[in-house]
């Protein structure tokens, strides 16, 4: 990770969450390699508590963007069945659609955030329904404006504009996986409180 990591912060990166790849050497390893990274690491649902992370990774960070208050959280995959139970430890995986509406609460009404966006490692979508994914995140929860998702790999050119459960849009984007496409989401604030959104993926 720490050539990543580095790379991350030649390109300006604000914020990350993690994979079940970062687990591939081990907690220790994991927190060998944080020190490379001049941004913040978001995850909400793993519980690092009795671990060597402990007090390094955020839940949610809020970033003051010309006036607007932009909120970021991320959300990870199961590991249990994907990663190694030595590599992640103690770990303890939290239900991603019931902390991300706890996320979206806290940003909005504490923090008194305008805009919510979620980084996920959950996928895009799968067969099983029941399965966590960024498409039932937006359908079981309200509050998240925009879902930038990986894991799956998933190309989109443009964004998905989802339902959230209180009949209100979501996007969900991916682009694709090996750093072959940059993505962008543009939102506009206008005086009047409305707001809008574009979404176009860029070759690079």
């Amino acid at each position: 990770g720490g050539l990543e990591f580095r790379l991350m912060n030649k390109m300006g990166y604000q914020a990350a969450t993690l994979g079940n790849h970062d687990f591939d050497n081990g907690l220790s390893g994991l927190l060998a390699q944080l020190p490379n990274a001049e941004f913040s690491f978001l995850s909400a649902n793993y519980d690092f508590t009795h671990t060597v992370l402990d007090g390094y990774i955020r839940p949610y960070e809020v970033y003051v963007v010309d006036g607007i208050r932009v909120g970021v959280f991320g959300l990870g995959i199961e590991l249990q069945g994907l990663v190694l139970e030595e590599l992640y430890g103690e770990t303890r995986y939290l239900d991603p659609v019931e902390i991300g509406q706890d996320m979206a609460r806290i940003l909005r009404e504490e923090e008194g955030c305008d805009l919510v966006i979620c980084l996920s490692h959950l996928g895009y979508r799968y067969q099983n329904p029941n399965r966590a994914s960024d498409q039932t995140l937006a359908a079981g929860t309200d509050g998240i404006d925009l879902i930038i998702g990986g894991h799956t790999h998933t190309f989109m050119e443009q964004a998905e504009i989802a339902t959230n459960r209180s009949g209100e849009p979501v996007l969900i984007q991916q682009v694709g996986c090996f750093g072959i496409n940059l993505g962008r989401v543009d939102f506009y604030f206008h005086p009047d409180g409305k707001q809008g959104s574009d979404s176009r993926s860029i070759s690079v």
